[in-house]
């Protein structure tokens, strides 16, 4: 029954590909849906693609070791930053109809930030692709008994497949699909192993650590035994640079809200997504926690933290209703391969091989190397997939890169954004010397032998650090270089910095008629109204 339930969703899935394949007749359709998606699908995309490897197995992990002070990476660590999103930072993405986050970079700073952001955002795509791939394999091989090399495979094909048959809107389809598989799988999971344990009061005194059930000031997940401190780094590392760099830079998910029909459409996507965001973590850090006090490996220390959902789903669930958790758990993982691996094609066809190898060529030329692109980026991310292997915790992995990647590169939009005195060469200087900075901060961390605190964080406080060292160091370097060197002109800036943009440029005039649930400032100010509640409810 359960090998049954994986077939037919495998059938799905690759049927949304070979259905999707009939709209895909320009590289506009194979990379953003031709840009003609509802504001619903966009949304319910844009959270499924964030719904891997990071937060299955990566916040399960969290929910054994941390408990509900995992809770800040969805509530202070996603929601402001998914609205902010929305209502400021899509308007200008989206009127400027720039094909990637890159080529923004590359149309207000020049050829430089551009060939930076593009490179650095390829190399972490397949990275993070790796990471997806890996426990998705590690999933079949647990359950099914499958071989690590054999499942890397046989996934890696399935997602291949579907992305170069149907484009982003195949990745898109499937991963509206996935969300609903997903939650068909956790749920359920959820109750059962509360039940097991007699509730959130049975929950509290199985669990020893009364820091667990109380998400302020999360001092385990900081590092920072100060409650002042933890709470400053918590809102500061997590809340702003590492969750602002990551929502609002990162192409993954900002391909999502392009790929919609409308400037408005575009707004709402990360909005929308946002309302199930807020309540994902009680169907991923919960399981993590019952976890931790019934599977036996975990408490005995034989089994890492990585494996805690794959053994309360062994442990807990009966034939038919373990399919489809496999079902829901491959979702999840592809979900957030594809998401990796369509942006990576996208930026490699449009910003790496158009603008600097072979330019003026016919679009169909730059459809076919998108889907080349796609290949070559499955093959490697089978090799990636062994790097993630060497972290217990992979969620110290993904920090880690999000810090390198992400941080540095809000810092350049957010000051780019709003600041017209910034230029092209700090566009560039601020992004490199950010990045260097934090892999500096993290390699003496990682591999050197000093004994000072700040170099020996617990929990995940060094990725929160190294993120804010990369902000910080490129923020001061863009201000110190732009004030040396000289800026774009006005006339070149409309439509990138606020300052200079009429306000028409970046409202949709058709969005003033419709209710308030479909306006973008209204349903933000009620999500963030809503995550605001439930710190108070949890803190």
């Amino acid at each position: 029954m359960d090998y049954a339930i994986v077939a037919i969703y495998f059938i799905f899935v690759l049927g949304i590909g070979w259905a999707a394949r009939s709209k895909v007749s320009s590289s506009i359709d194979f990379f953003l849906s031709g840009r003609s998606l509802p504001a619903w699908v966009t949304g319910l995309a844009f959270i499924s693609a964030n719904l891997g490897a990071v937060e299955i197995v990566g916040h399960s992990a969290n929910g054994v070791t941390y408990g509900v002070e995992t809770m800040h990476y969805f509530w202070i660590g996603a929601i402001p930053a998914m609205v902010f999103l929305g209502i400021v930072m899509m308007p200008f993405y989206y009127g400027s109809k720039v094909r990637s986050v890159p080529e923004f970079m590359l149309r207000r700073f020049g050829p430089g930030a551009h060939l930076v952001n593009a490179i650095s955002f390829a190399l972490a795509q397949l990275l993070i692709a790796g990471v997806n791939l890996l426990l998705l394999a590690k999933v079949v091989n647990a359950l099914l008994g499958w071989s690590l090399w054999v499942t890397l495979i046989v996934a890696a094909v399935i997602v291949l497949s579907y992305i170069t048959l149907g484009g982003l809107s195949a990745a898109i389809y499937n991963e509206v699909l996935q969300f609903f598989v997903i939650v068909a799988a956790l749920l359920p999971l959820t109750l059962i192993g509360l039940h097991n344990v007699g509730g959130w009061g049975g929950l509290k005194t199985m669990v020893a650590a009364e820091s667990h059930f109380h998400t302020w000031p999360g001092t385990e997940l900081s590092g920072f035994d100060n409650p002042v401190v933890s709470v400053i780094g918590l809102v500061f590392g997590l809340g702003f640079v590492l969750s602002f760099g990551y929502w609002t830079t990162n192409f993954v998910e900002v391909q999502r809200s392009m790929a919609a029909d409308s400037l408005s459409a575009a707004r709402r996507t990360p909005i929308i997504g946002a309302f199930p965001k807020m309540f994902i973590p009680f169907l991923v850090v919960i399981p993590g926690m019952v976890a931790g006090v019934l599977v036996t490996p975990l408490k005995s220390g034989e089994a890492s933290a990585n494996d805690a959902i794959l053994y309360l789903m062994r442990d807990l669930l009966p034939n038919g209703l373990l399919g489809i958790a496999i079902a829901g758990l491959l979702a999840a993982f592809m979900a957030g391969m594809a998401a990796n691996i369509s942006a990576f094609n996208t930026v490699f066809s449009y910003d790496i091989w158009q603008a600097y190898v072979v330019k003026n060529k016919a679009d169909g030329y730059y459809l076919k190397v998108g889907k080349i692109a796609t290949v070559i980026a499955t093959f490697i991310a089978v090799f990636t997939a062994l790097i993630a292997q060497n972290y217990s915790n992979i969620m110290d992995y993904l920090q880690t890169l999000f810090g390198f990647f992400n941080a540095p590169l809000f810092a350049t939009f957010i000051l780019g954004m709003f600041w017209k005195r910034m230029s092209p060469t700090a566009g560039w200087v601020g992004l490199i010397m950010g990045t260097a900075s934090a892999v500096a901060y993290w390699a003496v961390a990682e591999f050197g032998t000093t004994t000072i605190g700040f170099f020996n964080l617990p929990g995940q406080g060094t990725a929160f650090v190294a993120a804010s060292i990369a902000f910080v160091v490129d923020i001061i370097l863009s201000v110190i270089v732009s004030l040396v060197t000289k800026p774009k002109p006005d006339h070149e800036l409309v439509g990138f910095v606020k300052s200079v943009t009429p306000k028409e440029h970046l409202m949709d005039e058709a969005e003033a008629a419709l209710p308030w649930y479909r306006r973008t400032v209204p349903l933000g100010i009620l999500c963030l109204v809503m995550v605001i509640i439930l710190n108070v409810i949890f803190a």
